[in-house]
């Protein structure tokens, strides 16, 4: 079984298994064997034969219609990204290289924030870039190199548990995060040594990992215990960098006057650069060869 026939046979199944029959008005009569609906009373629902459907979730339908996947996406009461995450996996696009960094540009641009927290994720939550402050609020740089990824400091590192004090949250939006990397690069052979890295290490990751929830975090909040400075609670933003197919970039903000902002300054002062001083036996405007 490939990847792609895995995924959205599990997708499927999943989403059949949170719908009970008589939310979509049909009867139950006596003891069911299986939670939710099966795939027969779905595809009368949907309106296609019981045999098409169950091509479709074995990944052997390649060129199903859009009429047929809104019809199940109906029926599943998906939202606007389960919606798009079933429409990837019946339909997967070609694996494609991603880069690992980015633009010198988009890395000025991080540098120039310096009150803002920012960094930029890449393909599988890899971290490509960040920022002084960003790197002082998550320790970005303290990460092995190869290793620098969100998904895999979350689920293996025993810190992650310390430095989100939410950590059951935070993992479900990562996994949640994954699902859809997946559904977009079902042939991406790192994703799925990862994966299959994860849910062997992580008991929690594997549980989150078969619930197959898909989830799309544009913004809200980020709780953080940093070993300085203590808790701070950040409202976070994340924008689609132009031009850079599967590349965010993340800010961490809070409000002025905030304790977390007290906070950011006092760790804005630790990260700034040293300035050399002048020579103190030379006059200020002296300081500098050639004035």
């Amino acid at each position: 079984m490939s990847v792609r026939e895995s995924e959205i046979g599990a997708f499927l199944r999943a989403r059949r298994a949170a719908i009970r029959p008589e939310q979509v008005g049909l009867p139950v009569f006596g003891r069911r064997r299986v939670p939710g609906l099966r795939r027969e009373e779905l595809a009368q629902l949907a309106g296609v034969s019981p045999d098409y459907y169950i091509r479709l979730e074995q990944g052997r339908s390649r060129n199903v219609s859009d009429a047929v996947l809104d019809s199940i996406a109906r029926v599943l009461g998906l939202d606007r990204v389960e919606r798009q995450h079933l429409f990837n996996l019946a339909r997967p696009r070609p694996a494609a290289c991603a880069l690992r960094g980015v633009r010198p540009g988009v890395q000025l641009l991080l540098d120039l924030m310096e009150t803002v927290p920012a960094f930029v994720l890449g393909r599988r939550m890899d971290v490509l870039a960040f920022n002084a402050l960003g790197d002082a609020v998550n320790g970005f740089s303290t990460w092995p190199l190869e290793r620098r990824n969100i998904a895999r400091q979350t689920f293996l590192d025993p810190a992650a548990r310390t430095l989100y004090p939410q950590w059951e949250a935070v993992a479900a939006d990562t996994v949640a995060f994954l699902h859809l990397d997946a559904g977009r690069h079902p042939g991406d052979p790192l994703l799925a040594a990862m994966i299959g890295e994860l849910s062997i290490a992580s008991p929690d990751f594997a549980r989150l990992w078969a619930a197959q929830r898909v989830r799309e975090k544009t913004s809200g909040t980020k709780v953080i215990r940093h070993p300085l400075v203590g808790e701070m609670e950040f409202g976070y933003e994340t924008l689609a960098l132009p031009g850079e197919a599967d590349q965010v970039l993340v800010t961490y903000t809070a409000p002025v006057g905030s304790s977390t902002h007290e906070l950011l300054r006092l760790l804005a002062s630790w990260t700034a650069p040293a300035h050399p001083e002048p020579d103190a036996e030379q006059p200020a405007d002296q300081a500098k060869p050639g004035l």
